[in-house]
């Protein structure tokens, strides 16, 4: 049996092999864990779906191989590789190189076609997945975006969801995996995104480094998460129409209200059951203002918004490596103890790399707070498909005029909100900022 490279999330294209569980020539029983992975967001432990013993490993540690190649071989008792599609044993092996940190591995660029590209029929996408099966997304995706063959040439799943998700006609592209297939390079290629040797400002590796000849520097390799960010943010600077919206809330009964909620915390093996933060007030108080403005809690799905019922509220946490956003799911149903306990548990094992696909992906609104560093107000990128994201800047003391004419202090906060003006327009981002000034300068509201 071919074990493959599963595939952690739709947008995630390949995965680097970090740890082998067990040797060539050891004898696997199913759910024995036979490797893991990272990838741009996660570390997984991947087990086997079938026994036998491990006769062959393709790809080594620290090499990367794209979805669904082919890893490792699992053979019978006997030594017979078991189901072992007839073409893949027929196929020469191409020699491994030695691994290196983050290389990719020769023999897995161009894996030989999987089942769901070598049949085009509705069969091949209806086959019951095997119970445990880590790979049911590789072998039956879920979501078909068009025929696996345009003109005779096969397509992968991933250009097709590409070419899909961005309007690109696959018979006017040519393709450059084997036999001519279409694979995803060749959609972003169509669409003008750069590809691993390009500058996204669409200089050439060589061209920038001949700019900075003379000066000193280190190269630091992409890293898979960095990668990511860079695709993901510079597409959606390219096509969501961001428009942004600022305001200044007085934060003095919200830090009151926090010192009070959290003196009043029940202990819990000795220690509070809970220690909220101003992130946390942040959290819930955009999430209620969503539900108060229903049409800013929506996303944009190509011919259609899509309008939700809770708030689920994805939140920045800032790595070594990059940036990861994990989600709160319905954040206006939770109480401001939940909250804080569950991204308290979040943000962990986000630094670990320790999170499930579902934690992170989908959301419809996010909180980029960098207060802590001292910023006083910035602007943030929306991340599709959500809508909208909420950049906040520090708390300061500042003077400020009070009814009968002295000078008081307050702590003020600016807060910028980011929209995507085909699904929030402006009247609609600011009715939304204002219901959100509202519960965090009265934040007793959000507590009833």
């Amino acid at each position: 049996m071919d074990v493959l490279m599963p595939q952690l999330g739709e947008t995630v294209t390949e995965g680097k092999i970090s740890k082998w569980f067990k040797a060539a020539g050891d004898a696997v029983k199913p759910g024995d864990n036979l490797f893991e992975i990272e990838t741009d967001k996660v570390s997984m432990e991947v087990p086997a779906t079938s026994g036998g013993v491990l006769s062959e490993i393709r790809v080594q540690i620290g090499e990367i191989a794209p979805v669904g190649a082919v890893v490792a071989v699992i053979a019978d008792a006997g030594g017979a590789t078991a189901s072992a599609p007839a073409k893949a044993a027929a196929a020469p092996t191409t020699p491994l190189v030695p691994a290196q940190a983050g290389t990719r591995n020769p023999a897995v660029l161009n894996p030989p076609l999987r089942g769901d590209e070598r049949n085009s029929g509705p069969s091949a996408l209806a086959k019951p997945a095997a119970p445990m099966d880590p790979f049911r997304e590789v072998r039956t995706p879920e979501r078909n975006y068009g025929p696996a063959r345009q003109g005779g040439v096969f397509v992968t799943p991933l250009a097709r969801r590409l070419a899909a998700e961005n309007g690109i006609d696959l018979s006017r592209i040519k393709g450059s995996g084997p036999h001519g297939r279409i694979v995803a390079n060749d959609v972003q290629t169509a669409l003008g995104q750069p590809r691993g040797g390009q500058i996204a400002a669409g200089m050439s590796l060589s061209e920038v480094k001949a700019l900075y000849a003379d000066a000193a520097y280190s190269e630091i390799p992409l890293g898979g998460m960095r990668k990511t960010i860079a695709a993901r943010l510079t597409q959606s600077k390219q096509t969501v129409p961001h428009f942004y919206l600022t305001a200044d809330v007085v934060i003095d009964n919200l830090l009151a209200v926090r010192k009070d909620v959290n003196a009043a915390a029940p202990l819990k093996d000795g220690a509070p059951a809970y220690r909220i933060s101003v992130n946390d007030f942040i959290i819930k108080a955009l999430a209620l203002a969503l539900l108060r403005v229903p049409a800013a809690n929506a996303v944009w799905a190509e011919d259609r918004i899509l309008r939700f019922e809770h708030a689920d509220i994805g939140v920045a946490v800032a790595l070594e490596e990059g940036l990861l956003t994990p989600v709160v799911r319905q954040a206006d149903a939770k109480s401001l103890g939940t909250i804080s306990n569950e991204m308290r548990d979040l943000a962990a094992r986000a630094r670990e790399k320790k999170l499930k696909p579902a934690e992170y992906q989908g959301g419809v609104s996010a909180v980029s707070n960098l207060g802590m560093y001292g910023v006083r107000e910035f602007a943030a990128i929306i991340n599709p498909p959500q809508s909208t994201i909420l950049a906040v800047g520090e708390a300061r003391r500042v003077p400020a005029e009070a009814a009968d004419g002295s000078v008081v202090f307050q702590s003020r906060m600016s807060v910028t909100l980011s929209c995507d003006h085909r699904v929030v327009d402006g009247a609609v981002g600011a009715e939304l900022l204002k219901a959100l000034k509202g519960y965090l300068e009265n934040p007793v509201t959000m507590l009833v």
